[in-house]
């Protein structure tokens, strides 16, 4: 009989252990999922927080490039005295732009080098270069942007193909390259160069 008791009380004790156990093993589950869905959480906010910042960084260059832009046409001009020229320049040369500015070619300098411009001369709501045909060796070109001012002597006059694009290529020297059509001739343009002024 003690032993039936024994045997039953040690079967007990066994079945509370196993459950104890099992118990705790569940539990140690829980926290092992736990830790895992907060783990998982951390790194999703660390990319989002990453994406965030990527896309603010990229949202404050555009603005500064917006607003280097903007500088720059506030106070972006040519003008040549000569042919009472004064016109407002604009990066670009589609013709939205050339219908309200000087173009400015996109691959050549805007300071150092040389500077690319191009405009209409008739037919169109401005014509800036109308007069361009007038200019003589010698003659001032002024040059404004937001770095400055520079003010070029014309020492080149020539005519040249719709595809001659070497007279705007850079240059170690300070230069000014106007382009515009000749008139009745669709294949050909205008080429005015000129050098920076030393003092």
């Amino acid at each position: 009989m003690t032993f039936i008791i024994s045997l039953l009380i040690f079967i007990v004790i066994n079945i509370g252990y196993t459950s104890l156990a099992n118990e705790n093993d569940v539990v140690s589950q829980e926290i092992k999922e736990t830790k895992e869905i907060e783990r998982t959480n951390v790194i999703d906010e660390t990319k989002e927080t990453n994406i965030e910042k990527t896309d603010v960084d990229e949202a404050v260059k555009e603005k500064q490039k917006e607003e280097l832009a903007n500088t720059i046409n506030d106070i972006w001009e040519i003008e040549i005295p000569i042919i009472s020229l004064k016109a407002p320049i604009s990066e670009g040369t589609s013709q939205e732009v050339m219908s309200k500015f000087v173009g400015h070619f996109q691959d050549t300098s805007i300071w150092e080098g040389n500077v690319g411009l191009a405009a209409h001369n008739r037919g169109y709501p401005v014509n800036y270069f109308e007069r361009l045909k007038e200019l003589k060796q010698g003659d001032e070109i002024i040059y404004k942007t937001c770095y400055g001012e520079k003010i070029y002597n014309v020492n080149l006059i020539t005519v040249i193909n719709d595809s001659d694009w070497s007279y705007l290529k850079n240059s170690n020297e300070n230069i000014i390259t106007l382009i515009t059509c000749v008139e009745n001739e669709p294949k050909l343009r205008r080429c005015i160069q000129a050098r920076e002024r030393k003092n």
